[in-house]
C-alpha cells in the first residue's frame, strides 16, 4: 500500500506521541505527576546553558512570554532556581535544581525502558537502522519544540 508524506508525518508524530506521553504517565507513576512534555524540553535547555527566558525562548522556538510562563511553573514546583549573575549583580540566571536534575535522571532512564521495549517490538536491528535514518534526513536540522502549538493554532485552538 502506498502512503503519502502527510501519512509519514502523521506517523513520525504519533511515535514521539507514543514516547512522550509513556514516559509522561511512567513518570506520573514514579513520584513526579505534575511534569509535562515541554518541561523536561524546557529543563534540558536550561541545564545546556539557556539561562533566561529569552533564552529558553529561543532554544524551544516559542516566545519569550511561554518561555516565561513555564520558568514560573517549573521554579513553583522546585524544578528551576534563579541566581543572581556574579558579573551583573541586575541579572538573574536560570538553574536546574537538585529535585529539577532527579525528574531529567528519571526521565532519561524511562526514555532508555521505553527504546528497549520498541527494540524488543521491532529488533534491535529495525530500531537501528530507524534511528539511522532519521537522523540522515533531520541530523542537520535543529529541533523545534514546539510543534503542538502550531497545530493548535492552525487548527483555531489558542496554539
Amino acid at each position: 500500500m502506498s502512503r503519502s508524506g502527510a501519512d509519514l508525518a502523521l506517523l513520525l508524530l504519533g511515535g514521539f506521541r507514543a514516547l512522550v506521553d509513556s514516559a509522561i504517565t511512567e513518570l506520573a507513576e514514579r513520584g513526579h505527576p505534575d511534569v509535562r512534555p515541554v518541561h523536561d524540553f524546557a529543563l534540558r535547555a536550561i541545564a545546556a546553558g539557556a539561562d533566561s527566558a529569552s533564552e529558553l525562548g529561543r532554544r524551544l522556538s516559542i516566545t519569550k512570554q511561554s518561555a516565561a510562563k513555564t520558568i514560573q511553573v517549573l521554579q513553583e514546583r522546585g524544578y528551576v532556581t534563579r541566581r543572581p549573575d556574579p558579573h551583573d549583580a541586575r541579572r538573574k540566571r536560570l538553574q536546574v535544581t537538585p529535585l529539577g536534575f532527579e525528574v531529567l535522571r528519571e526521565g532519561e532512564a524511562i526514555f532508555d525502558e521505553l527504546r528497549e521495549q520498541w527494540a524488543k517490538q521491532i529488533g534491535t536491528a529495525e530500531l537501528e537502522s530507524i534511528e539511522k535514518h532519521l537522523t540522515a534526513l533531520v541530523g542537520a536540522q535543529p529541533v523545534r519544540f514546539d510543534t503542538p502549538g502550531w497545530i493548535a493554532q492552525d487548527a483555531g485552538g489558542p496554539g
